[in-house]
């Protein structure tokens, strides 16, 4: 059975006041679910990752400490172990800490940092290198979709991107389709194109490795999900979950996202 998951990516949002009290307050939500002091996520609920700035990856991680359903990553690492790359995050790094995921590809490095998938790729290996589990991130723009290429750019970022490793490696990784036409814009990709877009994914999967491997693998909707749109989306087949930006902050709206299953 696929992994459900749930991610929170809090892009470069909130004080570190503000990032504690956030993650307090879900850590309250998540003991109010398990009625009981041992801090495991039950079968209930899905997998939770949380994306904080890098500058607070500790303070989440300890406020996590120990529970199993949790995972904290960073929204970036550089395609480098170590070196003269000022301001630059290393894998070994957030993997010194306590960190276990990574986003790596997200529309927004893509489109304000310039990165193309052979740098992705790169950054995909160290990470796999260093114990991270990748969330890749693919997608079309709106000229994309409205001439009819979102299937074959996707398939290009998945190929350049993903389908370089074999095929126990690409197991580590997670997908995250996101329709950059419908974040930040008011727009949703619809249940129906949700749908349409991750069961293309998982074919891609499937004819370059094994029909097991798609089977097995976590796509995730990073386009606008939210406590109102989630269930229908979630209740999609080939929707393991979802990519959420700004409903992540708040933690009413992310808790009804994490129980939208």
């Amino acid at each position: 059975m696929r992994k459900k998951i749930v991610a929170g990516n809090w892009k470069m949002n909130l004080s570190a006041e503000e990032a504690l009290t956030l993650a307090n307050e879900l850590k309250v939500k998540i003991d109010h679910q398990l009625d009981t002091k041992d801090p495991k996520i039950p079968n209930g609920l899905p997998q939770i990752l949380l994306f904080p700035p890098n500058v607070y990856l500790s303070r989440v991680l300890e406020v996590f400490r120990n529970y199993e359903g949790v995972a904290v990553g960073v929204q970036n690492i550089h395609q480098e172990e170590k070196g003269a790359f000022t301001g630059e995050v290393s894998p070994l790094m957030v993997r010194s800490l306590g960190g276990t995921h990574t986003l790596i590809g997200h529309s927004e490095r893509r489109i304000h940092f310039n990165e193309d998938d052979e740098l992705l790729a790169k950054k995909i290996a160290l990470a796999v290198k260093n114990g991270l589990t990748p969330v890749y991130c693919c997608g079309e723009m709106l000229p994309d979709r409205e001439t009819g290429k979102h299937f074959q750019l996707v398939s290009e970022q998945l190929k350049k991107g993903v389908f370089w490793m074999d095929e126990q490696e690409v197991k580590n990784i997670i997908i995250a389709y996101e329709p950059v036409w419908a974040i930040g814009t008011g727009q949703t990709a619809s249940p129906e194109q949700a749908q349409e877009m991750h069961a293309y994914l998982r074919e891609l999967i499937n004819d370059h490795y094994s029909k097991k491997t798609a089977e097995e693998m976590t796509i995730l909707y990073g386009g606008s999900c939210n406590a109102k749109n989630a269930a229908e989306l979630f209740a999609q087949k080939d929707v393991d979950g979802g990519l959420i930006g700004g409903a992540s902050l708040k933690a009413d709206d992310f808790f009804t996202i994490i129980q939208s299953f």
